[in-house]
């Protein structure tokens, strides 16, 4: 008898395995990406600018930079198959990120320059340019969006271009928040891919075992029932003859024998 509801899909074990594998990849297109690319090209053209080369400075802020970007393009060619790995890693850019960020507040401080306030004029200028973003149809983030930048990036005053960046890691690691608390919460909801890959397996064992119980049953509906010795009334069992001209052959015995030698033809 099939239970299955009506309009409702049957589970199966395979289609479940093939969902296990999330969408991953399509990183240039995530916003918290486009943001730390800008970041780290203005990193690089920033340091080469305001930062002795030779200074570890200068490394470890391309560095963090770099960091931040390339952690989420890994985490989310991770997300297929792991979950877990692909939250350490933007966990990892949120980090570095915060670390760049105390570079330039360091930088700014050290010599004596402003930092903006969070509702300086120019503060919410940036600000606003990041709602004004544009992402292609090619999953090729749109170089318009650095472009607007530009005039900040590439002003000549150190202080202008170092809070410009301090505004957009601000955004970054916004971003990279919503990004991580959503990832926290598919985990929860779905479960990663070992989970899902463990879900699979319990399906298919449920379907090995309902065909194993099924089986039996049609091989006891099939079973021929034993019946009574006409002897001595008791029940009689199939028994096979190892002699004489029927050898090889299936008859009903009395389960009493010795004692009692009735037999029927099977």
């Amino acid at each position: 008898m099939n239970d299955q509801q009506p309009g409702k899909p049957r589970e199966d074990a395979r289609s479940i395995h093939a969902s296990a594998l999330r969408p991953h990849g399509g990183y240039r297109r995530l916003r918290s990406f486009q943001v730390t690319e800008i970041v780290y090209d203005g990193t690089v053209a920033f340091c080469a600018r305001f930062v002795d080369k030779r200074s570890r400075t200068y490394d470890q802020m391309v560095q963090a930079a770099r960091s931040g970007r390339q952690n989420i393009a890994e985490g989310s060619r991770a997300s297929a198959t792991s979950s877990q790995t692909e939250l350490r890693l933007v966990n990892v850019a949120r980090a570095s990120l915060d670390e760049l960020l105390l570079d330039y507040e360091d930088f700014l401080r050290q010599r004596g320059l402003p930092a903006w306030a969070k509702d300086d004029p120019r503060a919410r200028d940036v600000r606003a340019l990041g709602k004004e973003h544009r992402t292609d149809r090619s999953d090729r983030t749109d170089r318009s969006d650095a472009k607007t930048y530009a005039p900040w990036l590439n002003h000549a005053d150190p202080a202008v271009v170092a809070n410009t960046l301090i505004c957009l890691i601000h955004q970054a690691n916004y971003l990279l928040d919503r990004q991580i608390h959503g990832l926290e919460r598919q985990f929860v909801e779905q479960g990663g891919y070992s989970e899902r890959l463990a879900a699979a397996r319990l399906v298919e064992r449920r379907r090995a075992d309902q065909s194993d119980r099924t089986d039996q049953t049609d091989r006891s509906e099939k079973a021929p029932a034993a019946p009574a010795c006409s002897a001595c009334g008791q029940s009689m069992t199939l028994r096979m003859a190892l002699k004489g001209t029927r050898a090889g052959s299936q008859f009903w015995g009395c389960t009493q024998y010795p004692k009692c030698k009735g037999t029927l033809p099977a």
